[in-house]
């Protein structure tokens, strides 16, 4: 058991209503791609309400924003995930579902094994990463940090 886990937010801009035909593509690959993201190696946990998904969670007070958090064992396991299969089939039509956004929609953390970050959590690491860039506190898949003690395994 590892002492640290990797958290995880990305947040997105819609383009359209959840509701609309121009993201009924987008929504209806919500459940097969959460449920491979929960079977896949070094997956540990991720948001969701009553719905399954974490489409109907606040962020930043704003019904335009969606949330995707999630705890992971490291990078390797989030990048395995994050660009093989059906995610990257999503992440190749971003563009048509969500808006571009100049500022930091993504940060990543180090968490003590166990913990399960929330909301307000992952609002104050994007904000951090968008006023301080990244380091150890947040930081970016390509500019990442060691956990806390300076080995990957804890």
């Amino acid at each position: 058991m590892t002492a640290y886990e990797l958290a995880q937010v990305n947040i997105a801009r819609l383009k359209y209503p959840l509701d609309s035909v121009e993201l009924k593509d987008f929504v209806d690959a919500l459940d097969p791609v959460n449920a491979v993201a929960d079977q896949s190696d070094g997956f540990v946990w991720r948001l969701q309400s009553d719905s399954g998904n974490a489409t109907d969670v606040p962020v930043f007070g704003d019904e335009w924003l969606i949330v995707n958090m999630s705890v992971w064992r490291d990078p390797d396991a989030l990048k395995a995930f994050m660009y093989e299969g059906q995610h990257r089939e999503l992440l190749a039509r971003r563009r048509e579902w969500f808006e571009r956004v100049e500022e930091a929609m993504t940060a990543l953390w180090w968490v003590p094994a166990g913990h399960r970050p929330t909301v307000a959590e992952a609002e104050r690491h994007l904000r951090h990463l968008r006023e301080n860039g990244p380091a150890a506190y947040t930081f970016t898949l390509r500019d990442s940090f060691p956990p806390p003690g300076g080995n990957e395994q804890g």
